[in-house]
């Protein structure tokens, strides 16, 4: 479903600012795998999916989502196949639109538009049905302005726009580091459920590896730029966090770039 092959990014050439984000990362995911990314500050995670997403473009490498090459497509153009959850609550729903309306839009997503209804009645009884999955009783709100609630609120929000229209690829950039332990802890098993649920192919990037272990069919860890781990299975089953930081010692990276993951 998404493969990467001999990517490579470098920030600044030429400069004395010059950084090499991606060098040469080669990754495969088949569908509906899920696979959690972790490693340091300046490890490449983070332009990663947004090479994925098509808000970077790579210097050279391809970028191939169910066989069709984006490697050049902008976000916008891959937007009908690609969803995105942010760290940031505030970045993936608008405030002053209404729970309905934000859903509308998100439904929308890939779709042929014409001038009709962007809310009639049977999607209002879908989204109802969506909404009481997040245990949060958004369906009871749906003319409640998006701005309205709280951070944990709109990334489950968020969560579900990016998922019920079941794109190709689903990215998520650290979804659950701006919410206390409790919301981050509900965002996680929501993940987990919505991912199993739409058979979505995802990656997923955090820093927590204790989060990394729980969920997912794989993990990743990065350094400068290249995968330096990949377990699946029974490995990943087995993998202890302690495992993970002396993997991560094992790939060169400094006590500082250690702590930093924990």
């Amino acid at each position: 479903m998404l493969a990467i092959d001999s990517v490579t990014k470098t920030f600044f050439p030429g400069t004395p600012n010059e950084r090499v984000a991606l060098a040469g990362i080669s990754l495969r995911l088949e569908l509906g795998e899920f696979a959690t990314v972790i490693g340091s500050n300046g490890a490449g995670k983070s332009t990663l999916l947004n090479t994925v997403a098509g808000r970077i473009s790579p210097d050279s490498g391809t970028v191939t989502v169910d066989g069709d090459d984006v490697t050049r497509l902008p976000d916008h153009r891959r937007a009908a196949h690609v969803g995105r959850v942010f760290q940031d609550p505030l970045a993936g729903t608008a405030p002053d639109m209404t729970i309905e309306e934000n859903l509308a839009i998100a439904f929308a997503r890939g779709k042929t538009r014409a001038l009709r209804l962007g809310v009639t009645r049977a999607k209002r009884e879908f989204f109802r049905s969506e909404l009481a999955s997040l245990e949060l009783g958004l369906e009871n709100r749906l003319k409640m302005k998006v701005g309205l609630l709280s951070g944990g609120q709109r990334q489950a929000l968020s969560l579900l726009m990016a998922t019920f229209s079941e794109p190709k690829i689903l990215l998520l950039d650290e979804h659950t580091a701006a919410l206390d332990p409790q919301r981050a802890d509900l965002i996680t098993r929501l993940t987990a459920e919505a991912v199993e649920r739409h058979h979505l192919t995802t990656l997923m990037v955090t820093h927590n590896m204790d989060q990394a272990l729980r969920v997912g069919t794989r993990l990743i860890m990065m350094h400068e730029g290249r995968v330096v781990v990949d377990i699946a299975g029974e490995r990943k089953q087995r993998a202890t966090v302690q495992d993970l930081l002396q993997a991560f010692a094992q790939a060169g990276a400094g006590l500082d770039d250690r702590t930093l993951l924990q």
